[in-house]
């Protein structure tokens, strides 16, 4: 791995990095959050019981939409054609909610961001929707839990 940065230029300013001679791959990228939140919020989402609404299914459109605007909210980030994004949900059984984002394309550049992007969206309208009846949920430990493709090849979090 390099320590190299990339997104400056010669005068130490910010640039999108130049991908155009980059081969097209498939590159899939995968990423986790988890939502820690009072047990009977949890089971009121499972329930369906959330006055707004079923909170997982408008989470998931939430988070594939913002997959799709990566490249409008972080500035480097190259617009990319996704080809796949499948939002999934896990829970304890008691008081964590995870939220797995996968993504996949065929391109010049990874889709980590965007595996980011959708899950942080998926948790925030999670929030959103139920910051009514619990105001004490934390979203922590969201990261890159996997990717492959691309120059730097696959790339696996080890906990």
């Amino acid at each position: 791995m390099t320590d190299e940065l990339s997104h400056f230029n010669d005068e130490q300013r910010a640039h999108m990095v130049d991908v155009t001679k980059k081969s097209e791959t498939q590159r899939r990228a995968i990423a986790e959050t988890t939502l820690h939140m009072e047990e009977a919020t949890l089971t009121r989402i499972k329930e369906g019981q959330i006055d707004k609404g079923d909170v997982l299914a408008v989470a998931q459109v939430a988070g594939i939409m913002a997959t799709k605007k990566t490249s409008e909210l972080i500035p480097m980030c190259h617009p990319i054609m996704t080809t796949k994004v499948n939002i999934m949900f896990t829970d304890d059984g008691k008081d964590h909610l995870t939220i797995i984002a996968e993504v996949v394309t065929i391109g010049k550049t990874g889709v980590e961001m965007e595996a980011l992007t959708a899950v942080s969206v998926t948790a925030l309208t999670v929030y959103d929707m139920c910051k009514a009846i619990d105001k004490k949920i934390v979203i922590e430990n969201t990261h890159l839990v996997e990717k492959t493709g691309g120059k730097s090849g696959k790339f696996r979090f080890d906990k």
